[in-house]
This record gives structure tokens, C-alpha cells and sequence, in this order.
């Protein structure tokens, strides 16, 4: 790694550990949004081992700071959370840009960081899609089990079935290569092959 970058992940990481909400891995209890951010870089260097530095600060990025903007600051159904998620992704953004001026990045890598973070160019924009791929995959590894715990079958597989929609064929595909899925989420992945 190089110095900017990593001041850039210092920092993040800095900023993560703030997070008072604490999840279990392996044998240590961490803030959530510290080991969200290392799950994301670990599985961007799993699956994209040439990616770019953009790349690999918003990944690292990606949930900063997330525990400052709770859902529950939002009107309850759909188009409070579409507009929670908007906030959250533009805070993500503006954060970032920050740790990254203060390392020493121009103007142009912020903005493109900060399009990554916003999620710009989903489906056209390939590290876009990359990240996207790379939560969705964060999601199924070490969340969905828990998250599916508490919510209705029917509401699992919508919620899977708009996952498997936000990735590219290959994530998908990747879905369905390492993830033992019962027969009727396997098909909510699958039957978005063709979109």
C-alpha cells in the first residue's frame, strides 16, 4: 500500500471505531462499523485483486460512520427509507472526500470517490457495479442470517430478489457458486439472470 492510502484507511478506520454498536468476530467483540469496513476490503481483495485505490477507499468507506444517521431518523415505509439510504450515501461520500483531502488527494480523485460512494453508474459503471457486487456479497457472508431471523419468508425473498437485481451476472453468479441457498432463494438469485 502506499502512504496516502494508508492514512486514508487509517483515518476511516479511526472514525469506525467510534461506533457504539459492538459485533462478535472470531474471538473479539468490535465496533460494527470498523469490521463492516475491513469485511468490505477483504472482499473487494478477494474477488478484484487489481482494483483501484478509488475502489478501495470506498469500500473501505462505504458504511462510515453509518451509526450517526439511524433509520429510525426517518419516516417508517418505503420512501423513508429510499430517502434514509440517499442521506446515508451522500454523508458516506462527503466523509470520505474529507479523509481524503486531509491525505492528500486532488479534487478529481474525491469526486470519483465520492460517485462510487453514491452509487453513480450502477449497471454502466463497471467499479460502481463492483462495489455494489462486493456489499451485496458483505450482506449474504456475514448479515442476511441474522437480518433473516426476524422477518417473514415473503419478505426474504423480496428482499433477496432486489439484491440479486442490484448485482451483475457474475456477482450473481458468484451468489450462487458459494452460498448454500434453499431452493426457493436459489431461485430468486437465478431468476434475475437475465435482466
Amino acid at each position: 500500500m502506499n502512504g496516502r492510502l494508508d492514512k486514508v484507511y487509517s483515518a476511516i478506520d479511526a472514525a469506525n471505531s467510534a461506533d457504539p454498536t459492538l459485533e462478535h468476530d472470531e474471538n473479539a467483540e468490535l465496533p460494527a462499523a470498523l469490521l463492516y469496513g475491513h469485511r468490505m476490503s477483504a472482499e473487494l481483495e478477494r474477488i478484484a485483486h487489481g482494483a483501484s485505490e478509488h475502489l478501495k477507499i470506498a469500500a473501505r468507506g462505504q458504511h462510515i460512520e453509518r451509526w450517526k444517521m439511524p433509520r429510525n431518523s426517518y419516516p417508517e415505509g418505503r420512501a423513508g427509507y429510499l430517502t434514509w439510504r440517499k442521506a446515508q450515501a451522500a454523508f458516506h461520500a462527503q466523509r470520505v472526500a474529507e479523509i481524503m483531502a486531509g491525505a492528500g488527494y486532488d479534487r478529481n480523485d474525491r469526486d470519483r470517490v465520492e460517485q462510487l460512494l453514491r452509487k453513480e453508474g450502477i449497471k454502466r459503471d463497471a467499479e460502481v457495479q463492483m462495489l455494489e457486487d462486493v456489499a451485496c456479497l458483505v450482506f449474504l457472508k456475514w448479515y442476511f442470517k441474522e437480518f433473516s431471523e426476524g422477518h417473514e419468508t415473503e419478505k426474504i425473498l423480496r428482499i433477496v430478489s432486489k439484491t440479486a437485481r442490484k448485482m451483475s451476472a457474475e456477482g450473481r453468479a458468484r451468489v450462487l457458486a458459494e452460498f448454500e441457498l434453499p431452493p426457493e432463494l436459489r431461485a430468486a438469485v437465478d431468476i434475475q439472470a437475465d435482466l
